[in-house]
């Protein structure tokens, strides 16, 4: 895996500087066979996916289907009011079956979301293979029923990726809850995906699934350790993180054949004695990489380079860093809204807006 960074400025003896890193995952080795994969759906068929979201996403699961290899585990849980294993998680032999229990679905009833994250999260860590299973979670509307705080529900995917599974999100149309379905994939280490409509949601279901059958990269973490005169340090994306010791580690999660990955950093770097080039940090990332199941470390220092102040007032920052960090500022005060929301400080959560 190839690690790139790119600095958005020189610095003046104080200031603060941010680092975007640029994660490039190998391809798929010519002729390599897959490792088996393990994929299971949790579906909302409540009454507000009636019509052409379920259909859409009953169309895209039968696609999913007839992807897979024998060898490789399926499985499909669907909520509305009540829970139900409509295609218990096993390898993917008969698949005729599994169609016509898909084609069986119908929607009807509230929004039972924790029960289905629930019963899903047992069945994927009941099948999860060498390299783990992925939960893919498709719903377009609030959950209602059972368990509703976003953070406690992340805390379910969390602790379902200490058992080596990934959940993701699909939010489907524009009445869907962001903040949760965004805590969920945050807690899994996964991703979350918009899609505005049933078809743009069977597009993402193709695209997650394209991603976990050509996955080159997994368990990938960065630590930064920051040197002496670093006073703080931001890490913009939504990634799950915690201190260790001096250091700070951030899960990354599994990345799929050649794609790149974006993490911006900002340094709070306080006054230096001397002007030119000064090391304010390292990075370490860590990956196992697939099929061979090899973990790889690179190092990499973090330099800055101080000049004078009037010197600096001339300086230009680079535009792809600052273009980066301003989306992720945005995404942030988004999140920060919606928890101001919830908590009913509307005026609050309208000047983060």
């Amino acid at each position: 895996m190839k690690l790139i960074t790119h600095l958005d400025i020189d610095v003046e003896q104080e200031d603060q500087v941010t680092v975007m890193l640029e994660l490039a995952a190998p391809g798929l080795p010519a002729a390599e066979p897959r490792l088996p994969a393990a994929v299971q759906i949790v579906l909302d068929r409540s009454g507000s996916m009636h019509g052409g979201r379920l259909q859409a996403a009953k169309q895209a699961l039968v696609r999913l289907v007839d992807r897979l290899d024998p060898a490789d585990q399926f499985g499909l849980v669907a909520f509305a009011d009540d829970v139900q294993v409509v295609v218990p998680a096993q390898p993917v032999t008969g698949k005729d079956a599994v169609r016509a229990a898909i084609a069986g679905l119908g929607a009807g009833g509230s929004t039972n979301l924790s029960g289905g994250l629930l019963r899903g999260v047992q069945e994927a860590r009941r099948v999860a293979t060498e390299t783990g299973a992925t939960l893919l979670l498709l719903s377009d509307g609030k959950a209602n029923q059972g368990e509703t705080d976003p953070d406690r529900l992340a805390e379910v995917a969390a602790a379902a990726r200490q058992h080596r599974v990934t959940t993701s999100t699909v939010g489907i149309g524009l009445g869907y809850d962001e903040a949760l379905m965004a805590a969920l994939a945050r807690g899994g280490q996964g991703s979350h995906v918009f899609a505005e409509h049933g078809d743009a949601a069977a597009a993402a279901v193709a695209g997650e699934v394209s991603g976990l059958l050509a996955t080159t990269v997994q368990a990938a973490s960065l630590t930064v350790r920051p040197h002496g005169p670093v006073d703080s340090v931001r890490i913009w994306n939504a990634l799950p993180a915690q201190g260790v010791g001096a250091a700070i580690v951030a899960e990354i999660g599994d990345l799929w054949s050649d794609e790149t990955r974006r993490i911006t950093l900002t340094f709070s770097v306080p006054a230096m004695a001397g002007l030119g080039l000064a090391e304010v940090a390292e990075l370490e990332l860590r990956w196992v990489s697939l099929p061979e199941l090899v973990e790889h470390t690179l190092a990499m220092p973090v330099n800055v380079n101080v000049v004078p102040g009037d010197q600096a007032a001339g300086r230009i920052r680079d535009p792809e860093v600052t273009s980066e960090l301003v989306f992720l500022q945005v995404q942030d005060d988004k999140r920060r809204a919606a928890e101001l929301l919830r908590a009913g400080a509307w005026d609050d959560a309208d000047r983060r807006y």
